[in-house]
C-alpha cells in the first residue's frame, strides 16, 4: 500500500510523549513492504532520515513547529488546512505521473486528524486516526483565564466527535478509557482499537551496575507541559523532601516556564530541597537518566486527559526496573492493578508523598527484584514491537475485511 502518514510534530528525533511511536510505527509499515509517505513539519537531515527510515518526507515549512515552539497552541489550529492542501498536491502529482493515489491515510494525533478526516471526503481512500491522548481534556486543568470551562468542554465534544463526524474507517486509541469514550460519542466500538503506548525494550532496560549506597533519587521525565506539574506535585515534593531531607529530586525535561515556576515554589516551601535540572535529553538517552534513580514519579492532577492517558512514562520507569508512584489515573489503575512495582495515592500531594516514601522504607535490593520483574512483563506486552504490529494488522484487516479487528 501506499500510506500518507501525517503528523503534526517533526519525526525525527522524538521530541517525548506520543512522538517516539511515529518512528516505529513507519518502521512496521516499511518492513512489511508499504511505501510511506510522511507529512510532517520541517527538521534537520530530513534527507539522511529518509535514508534512514526508508520513507518519503513532505516537509512543512511555513513556520516553525514542535512541542516548544511560540505560538504553538495557534500554530496547531492552522496547522491542519496546510497539512490538507499538502497531501492534496502530493496525491495530484503522483496521477500525473501515473502512480495509484494513496491507498491509505492514518492521522497521527488529534490535530492530523482533522486533515484526515477531510481528505477522506475529497481523495475517496480510508482513513484511520491514532488517538494517542485526549488532548483537550488536559486543558480541564488549566486555570479559567486560559482555558474557560464552556471552551473547553466545547473543544473535548469536538475532538470526540471527529471518527463520527468524517466516518474514518478505523480508530486507533492509547487506553481503554478513551476507547469508551470515543464509543458513548457514537463511533462503532467494533472499529476502535486500543493499542495503548509502547516503549523500546532494548533502550529501557533495568541497570546492571552493582548497587551502591547513597541519597535515594527520584525521577520524573518529560515535556513538563503545564498540566505536568501541578499542586500535587508541588505538595508530595516538599513533603518527601520535609521528612526525608536527603532525597533528591531528578527532573528530566527542558526547562520549561511550568518547571521554572515549579522549582521557585517548591525551594521557597523547603530552602534544602535537593533538586537536578539535566534538562532536554534525547529520546535514546533519557533511560540513563532514568536507570540510577529509586523511585519514577506521576504526579498528575486529575482530568478526561490524564484518566485517559498511557503514560509513557510509567512503562519507561518499569522498563527501567524502577518502581513506580502514581496518582490514580483511571488507564493506569486498570492496567497495572496486579502489578507489585506500581503504586498509586489518591489525588492528593500528602497521599503521594506516602507513598513514595512507602518505596524509600523498602530495601534497594527488594526494590531492585520488584523492578526487574516488572520490565520483564512489560518487555513482554509493551515493547513496540509488539504496539506497532498490533495497530498495523487492524488497518491492514480493515482494509481487505479480513481478520479481527478486536485485540
Amino acid at each position: 500500500m501506499r500510506i500518507a502518514f501525517l503528523t503534526h510534530e517533526p519525526f525525527y528525533p522524538p521530541s517525548g510523549g506520543g512522538s517516539a511511536e511515529a518512528v516505529y510505527l513507519v518502521e512496521e509499515c516499511v518492513r512489511r513492504g508499504h511505501s510511506v509517505h510522511v507529512f510532517c513539519p520541517d527538521f534537520p537531515d530530513s534527507a539522511a532520515a529518509s535514508a534512514r527510515f526508508q520513507c518519503d518526507f513532505h516537509l512543512f515549512t511555513g513556520w516553525p513547529m514542535g512541542r516548544y515552539a511560540r505560538w504553538r497552541n495557534l500554530k496547531y489550529l492552522l496547522y491542519p488546512g496546510r497539512l490538507e492542501q499538502m497531501v492534496l498536491k502530493a496525491a495530484q502529482v503522483d496521477a500525473a505521473l501515473g502512480h495509484s493515489r494513496f491507498d491509505l491515510i492514518l492521522g497521527q494525533h488529534t490535530i492530523s486528524a482533522v486533515a484526515a478526516g477531510r481528505l477522506r471526503k475529497r481523495l475517496q481512500v480510508p482513513v484511520f486516526l491514532n488517538y494517542l491522548d485526549y488532548l483537550t481534556g488536559f486543558m480541564e486543568t488549566w486555570p479559567g483565564w486560559m482555558a474557560p470551562r464552556p471552551l473547553v468542554r466545547a473543544l473535548t465534544r469536538f475532538e470526540l466527535s471527529l471518527p463520527r463526524r468524517y466516518q474514518v474507517d478505523g480508530v486507533l486509541t492509547v487506553s481503554s478509557p478513551l476507547a469508551d469514550r470515543l464509543a458513548a460519542s457514537g463511533y462503532p466500538s467494533d472499529r476502535i482499537l486500543p493499542i495503548l503506548y509502547g516503549y523500546d525494550a532494548d533502550r529501557f532496560r533495568p541497570s546492571s551496575d552493582p548497587m551502591v549506597d547513597g541519597p535515594p533519587v527520584v525521577v520524573m521525565h518529560g515535556s513538563f507541559d503545564r498540566h505536568h506539574l501541578g499542586p500535587i506535585a508541588e505538595r508530595a515534593v516538599v513533603e518527601v523532601a520535609r521528612s526525608r531531607p536527603g532525597v533528591t529530586f531528578r527532573f528530566v525535561g527542558r526547562m520549561t516556564d511550568g518547571l521554572r515556576g515549579f522549582t521557585a515554589r517548591t525551594k521557597k516551601q523547603c530552602p534544602g530541597l535537593r533538586l537536578e535540572l539535566p534538562g532536554f535529553v534525547p529520546y535514546e538517552r533519557v533511560a540513563d537518566q532514568l536507570k540510577n534513580a529509586d523511585v519514577g514519579l506521576i504526579p498528575y492532577e486529575e482530568s478526561n486527559g490524564t484518566h485517559c492517558a498511557f503514560v509513557a512514562k510509567a512503562v519507561e520507569y518499569l522498563g527501567c526496573g524502577l518502581p513506580v508512584a502514581s496518582t490514580p489515573l483511571m488507564n493506569l489503575t486498570r492496567y497495572f492493578a496486579t502489578e507489585p512495582a506500581m503504586s498509586f495515592s489518591a489525588f492528593d500531594g500528602r497521599s503521594l508523598a506516602q507513598v513514595v516514601l512507602a518505596w524509600l522504607d523498602r530495601s534497594k535490593l527488594e526494590r531492585r527484584e520488584l523492578g526487574r520483574q516488572a520490565s520483564e512483563r512489560v518487555a513482554r506486552e509493551l515493547d513496540w514491537s509488539v504496539i506497532t504490529r498490533r495497530a498495523v494488522d487492524f488497518m491492514e484487516a480493515a482494509i481487505t475485511g479480513s481478520g479481527s479487528n478486536r485485540p
